[in-house]
């Protein structure tokens, strides 16, 4: 028996150092707080965002992750709109305050790992024009890490070491750290997560330590926009682990009066994966919807990935550049 738990806890590991650690969203673009701590409060909303994601329904043991939200910004007064003599109107903050702070909740499973905690951040947001704010954030995180032995079959059930690695599972802290860069027109981000690695002891049988890669995140948009109501919007996000093997997302937004959107994009990996979003708000809430459908073998054995997430966010729309509006 012992000998089989030292084998299963080598697979366990050496399965999570190699498969998806960190959960994929295919909605990044409307809640980018979740692969960036910088991102809080960078919008001038105070947002509530609600997220659940099924990846490939149909495959036991597939990724499923949940989370929910939160991030505000301190703002002490609104913007002004000033007129230069040369007739051209431009945004300008105006005591606008500096902080900004986040948070999310989150459960994870994927396989036999089961991953439950949270994440808070702070920002420091300023100006480097009158249209460009740079934000730098700084995240601690923690999630309690448990193997699912409900799902596994032993046959001494009270083994001592089997309730201490398994059954209690451990608390593993972290850290994680991005920058955004935020124009009418452009963003651009990178974020760095599991900094500290995540390198705990799990048990007192052999296996001394529990290793996590360092994740990084670069992404981009820009915005062209079309009258007064019609916005296309490319994008791409690269997320790439120590072991030097990126990931890459691309596509395009499409935004009619902020309030109806859809989205085509393209993921690499495990032989690609093609993306279609649609989303409408009403009011102050938003409802998006994502299905992912793997171009490998994959599609033969499942039903596809879904996703869907719901946001209120609490601000004035009444403006064309809506990350402006409460500045």
């Amino acid at each position: 028996m012992k000998r089989l738990l030292y084998i299963l806890l080598l697979l366990v590991a050496a399965n999570t150092a190699r498969a998806q650690q960190l959960p994929l969203y295919s909605q990044y673009l409307y809640n980018m707080y979740l692969i960036n701590p910088a991102i809080a409060g960078s919008d001038g909303y105070t947002s509530i965002n609600v997220t659940t994601r099924r990846q490939w329904v149909g495959l036991i043991g597939a990724p499923e992750v949940s989370s929910l939200s939160f991030q505000t910004r301190f703002l002490k007064r609104g913007y002004v709109l000033n007129t230069r003599k040369s007739g051209r109107q431009i945004y300008r903050p105006q005591r606008d305050s500096k902080v900004g702070l986040g948070g999310y909740l989150f459960t994870y499973n994927s396989g036999l790992i089961q991953r439950t905690g949270f994440q808070a951040s702070y920002v420091y947001h300023t100006w480097l024009n009158y249209t460009t704010q740079l934000s730098m954030g700084l995240g601690a995180s923690g999630y309690y890490l448990r193997i699912k032995d409900e799902d596994l079959i032993f046959e001494q059930e009270d083994n001592p070491a089997l309730y201490e690695s398994l059954r209690r599972g451990i608390f593993v802290p972290d850290v994680v750290a991005g920058v955004y860069l935020l124009n009418v027109k452009y963003s651009i981000g990178f974020s760095a997560d599991q900094l500290l690695g995540a390198i705990v002891k799990i048990g007192d049988i052999g296996l001394t330590e529990y290793r996590m890669s360092r994740h990084f995140y670069l992404m981009g948009s820009y915005s062209f926009f079309i009258g007064k109501t019609f916005e296309i919007k490319p994008s791409a996000l690269i997320k790439m682990s120590e072991q030097l093997k990126p990931q890459a997302t691309v596509g395009a937004q499409f935004n009619y009066d902020n309030a109806l959107w859809a989205g085509f994009s393209y993921r690499t990996g495990m032989g690609g994966t093609m993306i279609a979003n649609f989303g409408v708000r009403y009011d102050r809430y938003h409802l998006g919807y994502a299905f992912d459908f793997s171009m490998s073998q994959l599609h033969n054995v499942t039903y596809g990935t879904h996703e869907f997430t719901l946001a209120v966010k609490f601000g004035d729309y009444l403006r064309r550049y809506r990350w402006l509006d409460r500045y």
